[in-house]
């Protein structure tokens, strides 16, 4: 980063630039934090649900990056603590398994924005920079007719609690299909 890029984020990220990364991949972890540094950030990390959640109470940061699904839980919960202390802060979602409903679920609880892994240092400091009225660029790549059929298929799987009888239902299509496509990878 030169000296004019380092201007150009102070003015950006104002005095508070406290950041916390939550994640429980640590290489990726430590070269988010790293590059994050790199970008004029104060970063605190951490891997769990609930070591976020006690650093989250002890000093809410300005802005957050957490993971959605952590081995202790869920990355919502996160964002729920950090709005519940600091109403101000930005923060954005990160996950390999996305899908419709969680990020409006991540949304909704005062999530800015949603990025799919892998997303790098670049994507991640322009999510959590990006003015209130700045949209994104739209994806190179658009979703493939799967990709589609899978984001469907997640959106009334959460909708029915994650009750894979009750979905198959809805769906019309037989129980084991359905949790085949729900064992497997969300399609490019």
């Amino acid at each position: 980063m030169n000296e004019e890029t380092a201007i150009d984020a102070a003015e950006i990220l104002g005095a508070d630039r406290s950041l916390l990364i939550v994640e429980d991949d640590k290489p990726f972890l430590t070269r988010l934090a790293r590059a994050m540094e790199g970008r004029g950030f104060t970063v605190d990390t951490a891997e769990s649900v609930e070591e976020a959640v006690g650093k989250v109470r002890a000093s809410a940061p300005a802005y957050a990056v957490v993971d959605m699904r952590l081995g202790d839980g869920n990355g919502l919960d996160v964002v729920a603590a950090i709005r519940e202390k600091r109403d101000d802060a930005r923060t954005v979602i990160l996950t390999g398994y996305g899908n419709i409903a969680t990020a409006v679920t991540a949304v909704k609880l005062g999530a800015i924005d949603y990025l799919s892994k892998p997303a790098d240092a670049d994507d991640v400091f322009a999510a959590l920079t990006r003015t209130s009225g700045e949209k994104a660029a739209p994806p190179e790549n658009p979703m493939s007719a799967d990709r589609v059929r899978w984001e469907h298929i997640q959106r009334v799987y959460e909708m029915c609690d994650r009750n894979v009888s009750e979905t198959a239902r809805r769906l019309n299509m037989h129980r084991r299909t359905l949790q085949r496509i729900l064992a497997k990878r969300a399609p490019r």
